[in-house]
């Protein structure tokens, strides 16, 4: 069961973030002094090994009933960056629903399905019974279903939720609202990277405001190569995901751009940079004199390094809100966390807002 400086979280999917977590999570614990990659090396006595994984949850044969251990280096997961000690912690089935695109099913290899019924029962034992406190989901983006089905299950078990995904749960205000309402503290929706294109994108967008320029136009095209990137080649799954990202920059803007005049996505899969992830950032604007201006970034980064910085940070966040009883969409750490927030605010404001939410001096609820 959790102690007062502990944070048991429960973990639905156990793909390359969840395994960059968790070995990430090793790492600190055996690098004590080492603060790079940490935003916050401590949140109000949470430290990075107060982090311990108690529950976990997949639909794939090759984690299904193996030990987390074991579950976090099985294909098609690619992050090896170093070993974790053996887990108590057995990873147990959850329903598919909406959480298998077509061109991932053969890797993933899906169990056998059984009555949903039967395995919510058993999944709201499983957290009850191991002491998990904050649930992370970490479902393929499309997963809008089964991000509902983990949301209800957090409103059920009571615990925090962080929806690492872009499925709108934080920023819908029916979703918000049973948050609210049931003394239940939610993160999201849909992480920023730790330096990820989106927050790259973001800052120059404000830059070239702040500057007195105008920004024309703008355009944003990521790659990759492990199964988020495969799992995105089916573009039915990506209009949240377009959204999501496409607000989080246009929210920088005091006028929005026209649709046609700015572009982020969709994601193309190439399979030999396996988590490396490159990002192409272009913006066209207008400057002194009417002069134009043209911006070239490339960005290339370890993908789930990027997700873990992030992770780290909205679990324990989240945790110090169920300790303050402080409960509903959490505006200050989800705006400076993620993409998709209740509310959006400039980065320099909402890293304000979550740094007076770790103080105690505001709960922006």
């Amino acid at each position: 069961m959790p102690t007062k400086k502990e944070v048991r979280i429960g973990i639905i999917g156990l793909g390359n973030v969840a395994a960059g977590l968790i070995q990430g999570i090793e790492y600190y614990k055996t690098n004590p002094s080492t603060e790079q990659g940490l935003m916050h090396k401590v949140i109000c006595s949470y430290g990075v090994g107060s982090v311990k994984l108690a529950s976990a949850f997949d639909i794939s044969s090759g984690k299904v009933g193996k030990s987390v251990d074991a579950a976090l280096y099985s294909s098609p997961n690619l992050v090896n960056w170093l070993k974790i000690p053996k887990s108590a912690v057995s990873v147990k089935q959850g329903p598919r629903l909406d959480s298998v695109g077509k061109y991932v099913e053969n890797l993933i290899k899906p169990v056998k399905e059984r009555p949903i019924n039967i395995l919510e029962n058993e999944i709201i034992s499983e957290i009850n019974n191991s002491g998990t406190t904050v649930l992370v989901n970490l479902l393929p983006v499309g997963s809008q279903r089964a991000t509902e089905f983990w949301a209800g299950i957090a409103l059920k078990t009571k615990c925090a939720f962080v929806n690492s995904i872009p499925v709108f749960i934080a920023s819908n205000k029916t979703w918000a609202k049973r948050f609210k309402e049931s003394k239940v503290p939610l993160v999201g929706d849909d992480m920023k990277g730790l330096i990820g294109s989106t927050i790259v994108h973001r800052i120059l967008t404000k830059l070239t405001q702040d500057r007195g320029t105008t920004l024309i136009n703008t355009y944003q095209i990521n790659i990759g190569g492990n199964t988020d990137f495969k799992n995105m080649l089916e573009r039915e799954r990506l209009t949240s995901k377009k959204i999501s990202k496409t607000d989080s920059v246009q929210s920088q803007l005091h006028s929005p751009l026209k649709q046609n005049s700015i572009h982020i996505g969709p994601s193309d899969f190439v399979e030999f940079l396996g988590n490396t992830k490159i990002a192409y950032m272009y913006m066209h604007g207008l400057m002194w004199g009417g002069r134009p201006y043209e911006i070239d970034v490339k960005l290339e980064v370890d993908d789930k390094a990027n997700a873990g910085g992030i992770l780290i940070d909205a679990i324990r966040l989240a945790k110090v809100a169920q300790d303050r009883r402080i409960s509903g969409a959490l505006i200050g750490p989800s705006a400076y966390l993620m993409k998709h927030p209740p509310v959006q605010y400039s980065d320099d404001i909402a890293q304000e807002k979550l740094e007076a939410f770790i103080d105690g001096k505001s709960n922006d609820k």
